[in-house]
């Protein structure tokens, strides 16, 4: 058998995004089991038990020991492999988090009767847990960030759809991978330098590159009709253990969101026809977690209410909450209800809401930072109109007018749109025609790969843009 070469080597030690993201939720587990050690030791100090062992028999409640994994799902926005990459914007997740659970905690502690939950113990968790979390994914960044522990990628096609992609590249900082350069059997493009990359040469080197180079990854950004020697040399490529990797899997992965500008014509067939089962599991699961949610949040809608009522009244006078038609799933219309943000008169229109927007009331602005002008909609979920997790709902006049301007818009359509979602957490409103499509490429994305872990997680990062006031 033939010894594995210097480069397959090389190989075994750079990550794939995957098994990044399960080096990162075993580090932070491990940390947070650390953590928890600690704010029991803390705990116990202040305590008459002096054994530490008996204290851990007799003394914490077994929801105590639940905390480590409390943390992971607080921490759910900071396992994005390229953000956690980023120490800026490591140190806002965890902090994010930390805030976010003594929030959650000092709500439950003040509510309940005296003595019945342990300060110390959750104190000394929360302050150890943001300290060595925060420790280990500096060590990783340090790692991980280093070329030496990237993956190494040779991108196959020079032309428009390949350049897409080196923007994308050169937009993301730190980089997700090192790319080495690109091949092309277009003779005048071999030996160019594009978008600061350059073209090695054509199909013929694909596998010299492999090993030169010790590549891990081909990307393919061919769109039109390929060669019979590209092909061949990417099987070749593909039997030496390489990954191949077609263009609007690569953006996805890079971007969370699907290419649509750059996609081809049977492409939502293959797609959301072909390719996507939705599983009855999952309709059920959604629907049940709707149902819980849904009843969850009238609640908490009966309660702020009254308040958000006055004020609104004070400010701007009636009415205190306006309804609009939206489309729903398959286009069907549907009536939603939101509190009212804006001057009155002017809340339901078909002009775009754009940031800062001048008709914004002032308390309007704090309602939509914190999303508290959605709350009703919570009927909408209970109805079975809307769902907690999808696209956002749109007006079926503005439908008609995207569906002409923007390819595959229609494709959002085919799931129940939803108080929050993908492209809600990640991109927020939509102002242009431009900001639309990266809108709705966040919303394919979400369609295409929707599961109820997925829904779970934008439903927790979602809490991190509401107590954040990071809305808009």
């Amino acid at each position: 058998m033939k010894p594995p070469s210097n480069a397959q080597k090389s190989r075994r030690w750079r990550l794939r995004m995957g098994e990044r993201r399960v080096l990162l939720v075993v580090g932070d587990l491990l940390m947070a089991a650390a953590a928890l050690l600690i704010g029991l030791y803390y705990w116990q100090l202040g305590q008459e038990i002096e054994n530490f062992v008996d204290f851990l028999i007799l003394r914490p409640e077994k929801w105590f020991f639940l905390i480590p994994i409390v943390w992971l799902l607080l921490l759910v926005d900071t396992y994005d492999t390229h953000r956690a990459s980023n120490w800026q914007a490591t140190v806002r997740g965890v902090t994010t988090a930390a805030l976010i659970g003594l929030g959650i905690y000092m709500l439950v502690y003040f509510t309940s009767s005296p003595g019945s939950l342990p300060r110390r113990g959750v104190a000394g968790f929360v302050v150890t847990a943001f300290l060595l979390t925060l420790s280990w994914r500096l060590i990783y960044i340090q790692i991980f960030t280093d070329p030496q522990f990237m993956r190494r990628i040779l991108l196959v096609g020079a032309g428009s759809t390949g350049q897409v992609l080196l923007q994308v590249v050169n937009d993301l900082w730190p980089p997700p991978f090192y790319l080495v350069g690109l091949v092309d059997d277009d003779p005048d493009k071999i030996g160019s330098v594009i978008e600061g990359y350059l073209v090695l040469g054509g199909s013929e080197s694909i596998l010299d590159l492999i090993e030169q180079e010790a590549i891990t990854d081909v990307i393919v950004a061919i769109t039109g009709k390929m060669n019979p020697q590209m092909f061949q040399m990417l099987l070749d490529a593909q039997e030496q253990g390489l990954e191949i990797t077609r263009f609007p899997t690569a953006y996805e992965q890079l971007m969370g969101r699907v290419p649509v500008q750059h996609l081809e014509a049977d492409w939502i067939l293959r797609s959301f026809v072909d390719e996507l089962q939705v599983s009855s599991f999952y309709e059920i699961s959604k629907r049940l977690l709707d149902i819980i949610g849904g009843i969850v949040g009238v609640v908490i809608l009966i309660l702020i209410s009254p308040f958000i009522a006055l004020a609104i009244f004070l400010e701007s006078g009636h009415p205190i909450v306006f309804t609009q038609t939206r489309a729903g799933k398959g286009g069907r219309p549907y009536k939603i209800f939101k509190f009212r943000t804006m001057v009155n008169g002017n809340g339901a229109n078909t002009e775009l809401t754009k940031e800062d927007d001048q008709r914004t009331t002032a308390l309007g602005r704090l309602l939509r930072k914190s999303r508290l002008d959605e709350w009703p909609q919570f009927i909408n979920v209970l109805r079975g109109e809307m769902s907690l997790v999808g696209p956002r709902p749109e007006q079926p006049e503005l439908m008609a007018h995207f569906q002409r301007e923007i390819p595959f818009y229609r494709g959002r359509l085919l799931d129940k749109p939803g108080i929050t979602g993908w492209a809600q957490i990640n991109f927020g409103y939509a102002a242009s025609i431009e900001e639309m499509v990266i809108k709705l490429e966040y919303d394919l994305y979400y369609i295409k790969h929707r599961s109820i872990w997925l829904d779970i997680s934008i439903i927790l990062r979602t809490a991190g843009t509401v107590f954040g006031l990071r809305g808009r």
